[in-house]
């Protein structure tokens, strides 16, 4: 028995027929047949129960209570004659003798139905989360987010993970994204950051000699928002390992996530271990994208020798004023596609509209003869092309131009869309997970034009001190050096980022020299890390997949808002708390703050 009831609203069963019970929960519905005849039905957070009104006067009673109340009935179990195979009540109902309000709904016009709240406006749901969430529809991925992560939470430890939780008060630290800053008012002009993610700490606790840490932990970002992606916040299982390689890494992953997706996943099925490891470049090549969706049997084709300067002008090698255009030029061949001319057309704008560039086509009919599309420039050649490309008979082929990487990406845009929408080239009920491995260390920014960490500046450099002596020589170019980096990818979207941590101070300061900084630098960025590896650090690694991802993926959801118990909307704003909201000037005196607002251009 439990305090206000006997039984929840989803436990009577038709052994419970004579029994008096109590039942505490929302009004959720109310059909009234007549003055002396209603059906009620009481919902908590187990389930519902019908209740059937049979007199005027607890009819009356009933039609005194406003939808979505929460009430209290007592009454007597009985074996419906009219039962409902799809309700596990469904074989009994309740005939009250008592009726208490315990909390009156004041509102007779509700924000949306609660059944249907998934259908009404985000801002609403947002803004009435509360009662969003009484949807059983709703409810169930919050549900189902409690299972997954304890579940995750006990694979963890029976792998002897620690869990320890780390500051949500810490410094400012040039980790990729802007910082959350919370103002320190004893110490007036100084200010505390929240963790874009425990990266440091939990490094220091490998010093510190902790062999495995884990935590369900809670990152800040002040980013924009995407579907995969939560404004502000968001949770990751972070862990880490020392004396470990990404093979201990990748062993306990491998490990920990089938049997968690297959049991708790909208699919049934996930990759064993091993799963498959791709090479960074590798997965550009073939798939236009470093995080590939396994699922689709489609892939990158390279057509720059067969279709350069065949007639077509963007696929021209020389621009007009006769400089090169170093055009690239790349195809992805799709098999039985019997797409009409419009739904070619639409499928190709969508993939401009995702990739900003606009793709090309032909398709071979069943003669063998080229049409479509681009189809007068490519018959001149076409015995190379089909050659080249493998193409047969019925294939359709999207053809992407431009640079190197803007051609393969567009084509990497190209497969998800294709895959997704024809049939036949994509096994969708699974859960595919691979490994994106070696990385670039380096890189040249698009925007400064200098080099730049690629992917993780704590990772450690393949092949160590060696090889950033190698190319401090200018013996190797040092953007062929690669990083002991790994990402986590399932069904296209990356899970996590992980590395093998650079634990050497004299490797870390040659890492960071090669993109301009100098130990000065690198101490005052990092310093206690730095200092503490001074002490003797342990190799060590670890990755750190992200909960609100998992989940997403888990309960086939398109948002990760509807997996998240309260979200933010797509601007950073909690519309339910008001946040973020002004304050008062006594709290900014009291934190040494003014506040200035930049005035607006009404012309922007």
């Amino acid at each position: 028995m439990m305090q206000g009831r006997t039984h929840t609203c989803g436990a009577l069963r038709i052994g419970d027929v004579g029994e008096k019970v109590t039942l505490s929960g929302w009004l959720e519905n109310m059909r009234i047949v007549s003055a002396g005849l209603a059906f009620i039905v009481i919902r908590d957070f187990y389930g519902t129960t019908q209740i059937v009104a049979e007199d005027e006067e607890t009819v009356g009673r009933f039609k005194e209570i406003v939808k979505e109340s929460t009430i209290q009935v007592t009454g007597v179990v009985r074996e419906r004659s009219s039962k409902n195979p799809n309700l596990e009540t469904g074989d009994i109902e309740v005939v009250p003798e008592s009726v208490t309000v315990l909390g009156a709904c004041r509102y007779s016009e509700l924000p949306f139905e609660i059944r249907h709240s998934r259908e009404a406006d985000e801002q609403a749901r947002l803004k009435y989360r509360y009662l969003d969430l009484r949807n059983p529809d709703v409810k169930k991925n919050i549900v189902l987010r409690h299972e997954v992560i304890h579940a995750l939470r006990e694979a963890m430890i029976a792998h002897d993970f620690l869990e320890i939780t780390t500051p949500i008060l810490t410094a400012s630290s040039p980790e990729g994204a802007r910082d959350y800053l919370v103002p320190a008012r004893k110490h007036p002009g100084k200010f505390y950051a929240l963790p874009q993610a425990p990266q440091q700490f939990k490094q220091l606790l490998m010093v510190s000699g902790i062999d495995r840490y884990f935590q369900i932990a809670p990152c800040f970002r002040d980013e924009d928002a995407r579907g995969d992606r939560s404004p502000g916040e968001f949770y990751q299982l972070d862990m880490e390992m020392s004396f470990a390689t990404k093979e201990d890494v990748f062993s306990v992953i491998e490990d920990v996530f089938p049997p968690v997706f297959e049991k708790f996943g909208t699919y049934d099925r996930a990759s064993k271990a091993p799963f498959l490891r791709i090479p960074y470049l590798q997965a550009m090549q073939e798939y236009g994208t470093d995080k590939p969706d396994l699922r689709i049997d489609l892939k990158v084709q390279d057509a720059t020798g067969v279709l350069t300067d065949c007639g077509f002008g963007p696929f021209a090698s020389k621009a007009e004023d006769g400089t090169e255009t170093k055009v690239a030029i790349k195809a992805v061949v799709v098999s039985d596609f019997t797409g009409t001319r419009k739904q070619i057309d639409q499928m190709l704008a969508d993939i401009e509209v995702q990739a900003g560039v606009k793709p090309y086509w032909f398709r071979v009919d069943e003669n063998g003869e080229i049409v479509g599309g681009i189809a007068k420039f490519v018959q001149p050649v076409a015995d190379k092309v089909k050659e080249a490309l493998s193409v047969k008979n019925g294939d359709f082929v999207v053809v992407t131009v431009g640079k190197e990487l803007a051609a393969l990406k567009t084509a990497g845009v190209a497969i998800k869309l294709i895959g997704a929408s024809v049939p036949g080239h994509m096994d969708k009920e699974q859960y595919a997970f691979c490994w994106i491995v070696d990385f670039p260390m380096y890189e040249i920014g698009e925007e400064s034009g200098e080099m730049e960490f690629c992917h993780n500046p704590f990772s450690m450099p393949s092949g160590g001190l060696d090889i950033l002596l190698k190319a401090e020589r200018g013996e190797i170019d040092p953007l062929t050096i690669m990083a002991d980096q790994y990402d986590l990818v399932v069904n296209g979207i990356e899970l996590s980022s992980g590395a093998v941590r650079n634990h050497d101070p004299e490797i870390m300061v040659k890492a960071f020299e090669m993109v301009g900084l100098g130990e000065e630098d690198v101490k005052a960025k990092f310093p206690a890390m730095y200092n503490a590896f001074c002490y003797g650090a342990p190799p060590h690694a670890g990755i750190a997949p992200g909960i609100d991802r998992i989940m997403m993926l888990l309960a086939a959801e398109e948002t990760i808002r509807e997996i998240i118990p309260f979200p933010m909307n797509k601007n950073a704003q909690d519309v339910m708390m008001g946040a973020p909201g002004e304050v008062t000037d006594k709290q900014l005196e009291e934190l040494n703050i003014m506040v200035t607002l930049k005035e607006k251009d009404e012309n922007l």
